[in-house]
């Protein structure tokens, strides 16, 4: 089997385009992402630049009574260059179409799937056993 030595160069030239962190997207994965440069977010802190530690990020004034929760949201990942694009999974479904399979992140034994505060199936069996 011989590769198209065009599309081969094509593809080899869009990847060194890209960021070392960016993913090459399908078209319906660009369409109304956000940024691709750099942006600052509301807290100051730049994004999408590589440089982690920011004078104004929570990261480097952490103290014990810090809500991790400022740090959570979208205003802290870029739209292209976050590094959780490059797991096998995000790759294949964000450049391959390939939906990720359920029940990949299933435990043998423990039953997740009912509300807080309510017993588990599993464990409402298990006091009926016993």
């Amino acid at each position: 089997m011989s590769k198209d030595p065009k599309k081969t160069a094509q593809t080899a030239q869009d990847q060194s385009n890209l960021d070392p962190f960016e993913i090459d997207f399908l078209p319906q994965f660009e369409q109304g992402r956000g940024p691709r440069d750099a942006f600052v977010n509301e807290h100051g802190v730049v994004i999408g630049d590589h440089e982690y530690e920011s004078d104004n990020s929570p990261l480097e004034q952490w103290t014990a009574e810090t809500d991790p929760e400022v740090m959570a949201g979208d205003e802290w990942v870029h739209p292209y260059k976050d590094i959780g694009f490059q797991s096998a999974e995000n790759r294949d479904y964000f450049e391959k179409g390939i939906v990720p399979q359920s029940g990949i992140f299933t435990h043998p034994d423990k039953d997740v799937s009912f509300e807080p505060g309510e017993a588990s199936s599993t464990r409402k069996k298990d006091e009926a056993e016993a």
